[in-house]
C-alpha cells in the first residue's frame, strides 16, 4: 500500500528549529574562539580583538536574521528580500551542524531533508513565482519507471508506451497537455547538465528528500520546487508520485 501523502509530509518547524539550534552552537564556537585568541590578537595589534569581535557579531546577527527570515515566510509575514539570496549558502554552511544536533535527538537525517524541502518549497509558493509552461522543466529521477520495462527512457521519456505500469506515462500526458519540458534523470550531474541546457525559469523535481535538498541548492538563484516520491518498495526502486499533488503544484507555477 502506498504512503498516504499526509504521512509523507514533514513538519516545517523541525528544520528551522534545527538550524536556529545550530545558529546558537556556531554563535557560541565563535565568541569561544575570540575568547581564545583575543591576547594574541592583542599583541599583534591594540585593536584588533574589537575588529575581529565586531566582524563575529555581524556574521551571528546576520545569519540569525536570515534564519529569522525563513521563519516570518513559514509564518506567512512580510520577509526582507536582502536576506533570500544568502539563505541556501547559510544552510549549507549550518545542515552538517543541524545533523549533529538531530542526531542527539534521535531525529534522522532523512527527516531533517524533508523539512527542509517543505521549507523550500513555502518559501517559492509565497514569492509568487509564475513562468509560462514552455519555460518550466519538470525533473523525475529514472526509479520512477518500472525497473523491469524494456523501454527505457533515461534522457528520451518519448519511448515510454505509457502502458500505466508507472507515473512516468502520466507526466508525458501532462508535459502534453500543459506544454512544460518533462526529463527523466539518472542522477544529479544528468539534471544540472538538463538545466544547463534547456535554461529554464523554474524547475519542479520530484525526487526523495536527499536528492531534493541537493538539487534546489544546486540550481540556486533558479528557483525550483520539489515534490517527495513514494517509495512502497523502498529507495530507488520502483518509486511513484502522487499525481494530484504534482498537478497542484503545477496549478500554482504555471501562467
Amino acid at each position: 500500500m502506498l504512503q498516504s501523502l499526509e504521512a509523507l509530509r514533514p513538519k516545517k518547524r523541525l528544520f528551522l528549529g534545527l538550524l536556529l539550534a545550530s545558529e546558537f552552537f556556531v554563535a557560541l564556537t565563535l565568541y569561544g574562539a575570540w575568547l581564545i585568541c583575543c591576547p594574541g590578537l592583542a599583541n599583534i595589534f591594540e585593536y584588533l580583538p574589537a575588529i575581529v569581535g565586531a566582524l563575529f557579531i555581524f556574521v551571528s546577527t546576520f545569519s540569525f536574521g536570515a534564519v529569522c527570515n525563513m521563519v516570518l515566510a513559514v509564518k506567512g509575514l512580510p520577509t526582507l528580500k536582502l536576506f533570500h539570496r544568502y539563505s541556501f549558502a547559510l544552510i549549507k554552511f549550518l545542515f552538517p551542524v543541524a545533523v549533529r544536533i538531530g542526531k542527539i535527538f534521535g531525529i534522522k537525517r532523512r527527516q531533517i531533508e524533508g523539512s527542509f524541502v517543505a521549507v523550500s518549497n513555502l518559501i517559492f509558493m509565497k514569492s509568487g513565482i509564475k513562468v509560462p509552461a514552455t519555460r518550466l522543466l519538470v525533473l523525475s529521477p529514472h526509479c520512477l519507471q518500472l525497473s523491469n520495462c524494456p523501454h527505457k527512457i533515461t534522457r528520451d521519456p518519448n519511448n515510454c508506451k505509457r502502458c500505466g505500469g508507472c507515473n512516468v506515462g502520466d507526466l508525458m500526458k501532462l508535459s502534453e497537455e500543459l506544454g512544460f519540458t518533462f526529463f527523466v534523470a539518472t542522477g544529479g550531474t544528468l539534471a544540472r547538465q538538463i538545466v544547463k541546457q534547456k535554461r529554464p525559469k523554474a524547475v519542479l523535481a520530484i525526487a526523495c528528500e536527499r536528492d531534493l535538498m541537493s538539487g534546489i541548492q544546486d540550481v540556486y538563484p533558479l528557483p525550483a520546487v520539489g515534490v517527495l516520491n513514494i517509495r512502497p518498495n523502498g529507495p530507488c526502486n520502483n518509486t511513484r508520485v502522487d499525481m494530484d499533488e504534482v498537478k497542484r503544484v503545477l496549478s500554482q507555477i504555471i501562467e
